[in-house]
């Protein structure tokens, strides 16, 4: 279901780049059509049109005349490489900044996150 808090062709367009990023969604696999996606969300079509063009500017989809949208080639690929610089810049920088002010070097930093890691799957099991 779509929520309420971000603009819905940006939740339409996230969900798919999220299905390709996780392979659900795989290249040269048909996208669903605008209607498709208008009728399953209950939206209007040109709401569902314009999450797909988001996702066709960014090189993530390619139209087909007259058969319809699919994954483009690399997309996984480009799709995952952004996601990991986001990350990077978002939540890893702001890190390692923050234990050089705490006085903790990169070894120790690194066998931190290996705990929380190892603590993480325990919880998940």
């Amino acid at each position: 279901m779509l929520d309420d808090g971000t603009p819905l062709f940006a939740q339409i367009a996230g969900r798919l780049a999220d299905e390709i990023a996780d392979g659900s969604l795989a290249e040269g696999e048909r996208a669903p059509s605008t209607n498709e996606l208008a009728a399953y969300h209950r939206i209007n079509p040109a709401t569902a049109a314009k999450g797909l063009n988001v996702l066709i500017d960014d090189g993530l989809l390619e139209k087909r005349r007259g058969v319809g949208m699919f994954v483009a080639a690399g997309a996984r690929d480009r799709l995952l490489a952004d996601r990991r610089r986001y990350f990077a810049e978002r939540y890893v920088q702001p890190l390692v900044a923050e234990a050089q002010r705490l006085g903790i070097d990169a070894d120790a930093l690194v066998e931190l996150v290996r705990e929380a890691g190892r603590v993480q799957e325990a919880g998940a099991l």
